[in-house]
C-alpha cells in the first residue's frame, strides 16, 4: 500500500509496476530493430544468393522475412503474462520464458541468448576493422593501381573501435540508447542504398554480362559438388540468421511505454523493421547477383567488388562502421543489465554497485565503468586472437536461431493462446518449428565446415 501511494506522487517518474517510467514509441523500437536486424552482413547477400540462384535465392528471402515476422509478433503478445495487455510484464527474455513455460528452459533460453549477444559484440569489432581496413586500401588501390601491395594489419582498427566502445558503453541502459539507434539505422540505409546504386551502374556498364543462373553455381564448371552443398548450406543459414533479432526484442519491446498496449506498438515495429529490412535485403541480394553473378563476392564493399567510385565506396564502408558502432550498443545493454541487476541484488548496501556520480549530464557508477570496460576489452582481445570469430558467430547464430526465433515463440504463444493440442493451429505451428530446426542443423553443420577450414591456414596476430 505504501508502495501504491508513493507511486501515485511520483506518477510522472514510474510506470504502474514501480518500475521508472519508459517513453518510447514504435518509431524508437523500429530503430532499434533495423539496427539490430541490417548488420553488415546485408553485403554478403549478394554470395548468398549466387549459391542459390535466382528462384532459391528469392524463395529463401521471402520465407525467413516472413517466418521472422510471425514469431516476432508472437512475441510481442507475451510481454505481459498471462493478459497480453493487463497482465504481468516480462522485461527479459528469460523472465518471458521462466513465467510462460516454467521448468529449466529459461536457463537454456538464456544461455543461448547471452552466448550470441557476446559473440555479436566480438563479431562486430572484426567486421568494423576490415571496414576500416578496406577505406585505407581502397585509397591505396586508388592511388597505386589494383595491382599494388596494399596490406594492412587489422589490429590497430579493431583497437580503436574498442575504446570507442568503451566511452559508448557508459551510457546507462537501453532506454537512452534511441537516437545512436536513430543513427545507426540511418547509416545502414546508408550503407545498403551505396551497395544498390553501385550495383545498379554496374549492371548498366555498356558490355556488361555476368554468368548467373536459377539455380546459381554450376556444379562441375564453378564448384564441385561437395562445395555447392557445404556453400548452399552457409548461404540459407546466412539469411535465415540475417533476419533474427530475438535476443533483443525483449529488450526493445520494454523501452515503449505503456499507452498505447506495448504489444500493439511492437507489433507495428515488428511489421515497419522487418519490412524494411526484406526491402533492401532484396535490392543487395538480387541487384548484388545481377551485378557480379556467380563470382559475388563475399562483401562486396570490403572484397572489393567495387575499386571506382574509390570515395564512394569509403563513404558505404563509413556507414558500415558508424554503424556497427550503435549496434554493438544494442548487442551489449542486455549483457551490461544481466551482470549489473545481479550484483545490485547481491550486494544492495554496496555504493560500488549503486552510487551514481553526476558529472555535468553524465551519470557514473563505479561498477559500471570497471565491468562494462573490461568486458568492451576481453572481447577485443578475442576479436584480435581470432580474426575468424565471424565463422564462429555463424554457428552461434546456427545454435541460437532456432530455440530464440522460433522453439520458444511458438511454445509460449501456444501456452498463452490455450491452443488444445493436435488442433489444426497446434500441428502448423509445430510444422514450422520442425522445419526452421533442420535449416538451423543443415547452417550449423555447413558452419563447423566454415570453422575447420579456417582453422588450416589459421595464424594467430597475422593480419592481411
Amino acid at each position: 500500500m505504501a508502495m501504491q501511494s508513493s507511486i501515485s506522487i511520483v506518477d510522472d517518474k514510474y510506470d504502474d509496476d514501480g518500475r521508472i517510467k519508459r517513453t518510447g514509441t514504435w518509431l524508437t523500437a523500429s530503430a532499434h530493430i533495423v539496427t539490430a536486424v541490417i548488420g553488415s552482413g546485408v553485403l554478403s547477400l549478394a554470395w548468398a544468393v549466387a549459391q542459390l540462384g535466382w528462384i532459391g535465392g528469392t524463395i529463401v528471402l521471402i520465407l525467413f522475412s516472413l517466418v521472422t515476422l510471425l514469431t516476432s509478433i508472437l512475441t510481442a503478445d507475451c510481454y505481459r503474462y498471462p493478459d497480453p495487455i493487463h497482465g504481468t510484464r516480462n522485461p527479459t527474455y528469460m523472465d518471458m520464458v521462466k513465467n510462460i513455460l516454467g521448468g529449466v528452459k529459461y536457463k537454456f533460453c538464456g544461455l543461448a541468448q547471452y552466448t550470441n549477444l557476446v559473440g555479436c559484440t566480438i563479431g562486430y569489432t572484426i567486421t568494423s576493422a576490415i571496414s576500416m581496413v578496406a577505406i585505407k586500401k581502397s585509397n591505396c588501390f586508388h592511388k597505386y593501381g589494383h595491382e599494388a601491395n596494399c596490406n594492412i594489419s587489422n589490429y590497430p582498427y579493431m583497437v580503436i573501435f574498442g575504446v570507442t566502445e568503451i566511452l559508448l558503453s557508459q551510457i546507462p541502459n537501453f532506454h537512452e540508447l534511441s537516437w545512436l539507434s536513430i543513427l545507426a539505422a540511418v547509416m545502414s540505409f546508408g550503407y545498403a542504398s551505396i551497395g544498390v546504386g553501385l550495383s545498379i551502374a554496374k549492371i548498366a556498364e555498356p558490355g556488361h554480362h555476368v554468368k548467373t543462373g536459377l539455380t546459381g553455381l554450376v556444379v562441375g564448371v564453378d564448384v564441385t559438388g561437395t562445395e555447392k552443398m557445404w556453400n548452399t548450406f552457409q548461404a540459407i543459414g546466412n539469411i535465415a540468421f540475417a533476419y533474427a533479432f530475438s535476443n533483443v526484442i525483449v529488450d526493445i519491446q520494454d523501452t515503449l511505454k505503456s499507452s498505447p498496449p506495448e504489444n500493439q506498438a511492437m507489433k507495428k515495429s515488428d511489421i515497419t523493421g522487418v519490412t524494411i529490412t526484406t526491402f533492401f535485403y532484396a535490392l543487395c541480394g538480387l541487384l548484388g547477383y545481377a551485378a557480379f553473378g556467380n563470382n559475388a563476392p563475399g562483401n562486396f564493399l570490403t572484397g572489393f567488388g567495387f575499386y571506382e567510385p574509390y570515395w564512394l565506396v569509403d563513404i558505404g564502408n563509413l556507414f558500415i562502421i558508424i554503424h556497427l558502432v550503435g549496434a554493438y550498443q544494442v548487442f551489449a545493454q542486455p549483457v551490461f543489465s544481466l551482470v549489473e541487476s545481479w550484483g545490485r541484488k547481491r550486494w544492495p548496501q554496496s555504493k560500488l554497485m549503486t552510487k551514481e556520480y553526476h558529472i555535468g549530464t553524465i551519470k557514473l557508477n563505479m561498477f559500471r565503468l570497471i565491468w562494462r570496460t573490461t568486458y568492451v576489452i576481453i572481447a577485443t582481445l578475442i576479436a584480435m586472437i581470432f580474426p575468424f570469430f565471424n565463422s564462429i558467430v555463424g554457428l552461434l547464430g546456427a545454435l541460437s536461431f532456432f530455440p530464440l526465433t522460433v522453439y520458444f515463440p511458438i511454445e509460449m504463444y501456444l501456452v498463452q493462446a490455450k491452443a488444445p493440442k493436435y488442433s489444426p493451429i497446434w500441428i502448423g505451428m509445430k510444422f514450422l518449428s520442425m522445419f526452421c530446426l533442420i535449416v538451423s542443423l543443415v547452417a550449423a553443420v555447413g558452419s563447423v565446415e566454415g570453422i575447420i577450414k579456417d582453422l588450416k591456414t589459421y595464424k594467430p596476430f597475422m593480419s592481411s
